[in-house]
């Protein structure tokens, strides 16, 4: 065994040496960071798509490789240099909605860095924030009970597990439809990402916590407890009184109007006005906890 460790070595060092000999400063650099550029951009867009987790178990996968194949196990060395050999394949396959979106958005936004792997602009988020005031004006005003939590920096797919997945423009019609009062897809909460409704139905597991259940109400715990616990904001109308609420890092303002939720939902969901003091100078207009 140390026999075989020791011919790898000689030979990466070889390899090593063979590398340095044949180096081009100008080219080779450029070569690499290209590559390294387009395996961020990939990563980023892996990332928003939640495959993350895809990626470690392929890292988990090669260290086993590598490992075989050091200490001589030659059937699992074979099995694994096999999958490998057909590494690009695999990988197309299973990234297929990931690749053929990163295309579409090359295609209808051009080259640029910023915008290639940028999924949405601020003109669908602003429309996206007016449909969610809008519908929430409505409900508030019938009293439907509802729950919206949008995503930023944090995934939501835990949220998401057990829901209805849903992939659709952010409007007034698409939400009170969700949240009509004894329709399927009532229960729960719906979840927005960059703009569209991704899920509905979608379950907060809620902690045991006295100091959140003495004050508020189902809807607005699930709140409170997905933005302690999570990078998201979230959005409720009561039931009970049509009150407007929005919960953020574990505090809430309630008692919101129509232009009160846009103002905040606006300096938290755009990234040109996501100010941390101008979110904080807008929040202590109200109250802090429900």
């Amino acid at each position: 065994m140390i026999d075989r460790v020791l011919d790898s070595v000689q030979t990466f060092a070889t390899q090593f040496r063979d590398l340095l000999s044949n180096f081009d400063p100008i080219t080779d650099i450029l070569d690499i960071l290209l590559v390294a550029f387009l395996i961020y951009c990939i990563l980023i867009q892996l990332r928003k798509s939640q495959s993350i987790q895809v990626i470690k178990g392929f890292f988990l996968i090669a260290v086993l490789y590598i490992v075989a194949s050091v200490i001589g196990l030659k059937t699992t060395s074979y099995i694994f240099s096999n999958m490998f050999g057909n590494f690009i394949l695999f990988l197309f396959i299973i990234f297929n909605y990931e690749i053929r979106q990163t295309l579409e958005n090359a295609g209808k936004r051009g080259f640029s860095a910023k915008l290639l792997f940028s999924s949405n602009n601020d003109n669908e988020i602003t429309d996206c924030i007016n449909a969610v005031c809008r519908a929430c004006s409505t409900m508030s005003a019938s009293k439907t009970g509802s729950l919206i939590i949008f995503e930023r920096d944090s995934l939501l797919g835990d949220l998401q597990k057990q829901s209805v997945p849903i992939d659709s423009v952010t409007t007034y019609e698409m939400i009170c439809g969700i949240f009509y009062p004894n329709t399927p897809l009532h229960d729960g909460a719906i979840v927005i990402k960059d703009g569209r409704i991704v899920a509905a139905r979608c379950i907060v597991p809620l902690k045991n916590d006295y100091e959140i259940n003495a004050h508020v109400g189902t809807r607005h715990r699930a709140a409170l407890n997905v933005s302690i616990n999570f990078d998201a904001v979230a959005v409720v109308t009561s039931e009970e009184t049509g009150m407007i609420s929005v919960a953020v890092d574990g505090q809430m303002r309630r008692g919101l109007s129509d232009g009160e939720l846009r103002e905040l939902l606006t300096s938290l969901l755009l990234k040109q006005n996501n100010s941390q003091k101008r979110f904080f100078d807008i929040f202590k207009r109200g109250d802090k906890n429900g």
